[in-house]
């Protein structure tokens, strides 16, 4: 096993719990290796660190799997899974959720969801790449120990994040081909997930408890919910009683899976769906003097990366005004952002700006983040990415 040797002064991230080594920080490697291979890390003095997975062609060039320790066996690896499992049995619904969360459980670079009884796997680094059929088996006994069996497994490797690794884009199945159309319940509302062709790996399972959250502010209620993608809040609200709602998205193909979810749940009376850009059709509402009880917000990421921030912040301050405008006097507004770096202060502080230039109050009803099956695991930033509040939003008088 090669040794990697930190230059001194550098390891802040991984002292303090995160996860990463960068190029930059590395004085020197001992030994041979290739890349993919578990290497030690030590400290300039000499100071033990632990393991990790190497690749020099990333600039995140060790991703650390164990601290204090070296002998990563296949024990170390089925442990490893089985306390992710273990974890979400305490903490969420696991009909459906994410098992496996990259840094955040320990086994950098891997996602692993489940829709029922079928697994959805994403891996975007070299070393894991090499142990995901190993993690995948222990997976499916330690599930299978509690009489869950699972009849697929799907993989969605296909971000171009695996170019930086080395590796091509990948996407298939892993054994046999089942049909890749799942239905799954969440909240008491049923969805059609597409694990196939769906966006990441095909449902947005980080939003499932904010998704609840709106329950109580949408009951006979007049909503709209915009970024709708396939409807998931807009069924929500129809099924917490909102008298009617309009769901926007820009994607035909996001509104005609929406639609069938709706007519799945016996909900497409209360739901019309529009096909259109929604930073266009927010001032055509308003043009319009349309308002509405309850406005949500749930955007894509306006950057993935720290350079275009400063875009980002006046994408979302425009989002926000825009949405605020359309509000009726006490009315709610639940707006989010699922921009890692957008963080929660800048977020915060974009959100006090739109109101201020709409004239409107903001009294603050509830701030979540991401569901606990994605564990923010601090130390690791990129870990806590999604952002979410709901307002009751006033008129200044």
């Amino acid at each position: 096993m090669a040794t990697v040797i930190l230059k001194k002064g550098e390891g802040r991230t991984i002292k303090a719990g995160g996860a990463w080594i960068f190029d930059n920080e590395i004085d020197k490697i001992e030994g041979e290796f290739e890349n993919g291979d578990i290497v030690r890390v030590e400290d300039f003095d000499g100071f033990k660190m632990g393991a990790g997975f190497i690749n020099t062609n990333s600039k995140i060039t060790v991703r650390m799997l164990a601290r204090w320790r070296d002998n990563i066996d296949d024990e170390f690896i089925r442990e490893r899974v089985r306390t992710a499992w273990e974890y979400r049995k305490k903490t969420v619904d696991t009909s459906s959720c994410r098992i496996i969360f990259g840094e955040a459980d320990f086994l950098p670079g891997l996602v692993v969801d489940k829709f029922s009884d079928v697994l959805v796997v994403e891996s975007l680094a070299l070393g894991i790449d090499r142990l995901k059929s190993k993690i995948i088996e222990d997976l499916i006994d330690i599930l299978a120990e509690d009489g869950i069996y699972i009849r697929g497994i799907y993989e969605r490797s296909d971000a171009p994040v695996r170019l930086k690794e080395g590796m091509e884009p990948f996407k298939g199945f892993i054994g046999e081909p089942f049909n890749t159309e799942v239905e799954i319940t969440e909240n008491g509302v049923r969805y059609l997930v597409d694990v196939k062709d769906g966006q990441k790996t095909g449902f947005f399972l980080d939003q499932k408890y904010n998704r609840r959250a709106i329950h109580s502010i949408s009951k006979d209620a007049e909503v709209l919910d915009c970024f709708t993608h396939t409807g998931s809040f807009a069924l929500n609200a129809a099924y917490a009683g909102a008298r009617h709602v309009t769901a926007v998205d820009i994607s035909e193909t996001a509104i005609e899976q929406a639609k069938k979810n709706a007519a799945l749940n016996g909900l497409s009376d209360r739901i019309d769906f529009i096909t259109a850009d929604v930073l266009d059709l927010l001032p055509k509402l308003n043009e319009e003097k349309r308002s509405y009880d309850v406005v949500i917000l749930d955007p894509p990421a306006f950057t993935k990366s720290r350079t275009a921030t400063k875009k980002a912040v006046k994408g979302y301050r425009e989002i926000n005004m825009k949405g605020m405008r359309l509000v009726k006097n006490g009315g709610f507004l639940a707006t989010c952002s699922c921009s890692h770096f957008m963080t929660e202060e800048l977020f915060k502080k974009t959100i006090k700006e739109a109101a201020h230039a709409v004239h409107k109050r903001l009294r603050q009803v509830e701030f979540r983040t991401q569901a606990p099956d994605h564990p923010i695991l601090w130390a690791a930033d990129e870990s806590y990415y999604l952002k979410f509040y709901i307002f009751q939003v006033c008129d200044e008088r």
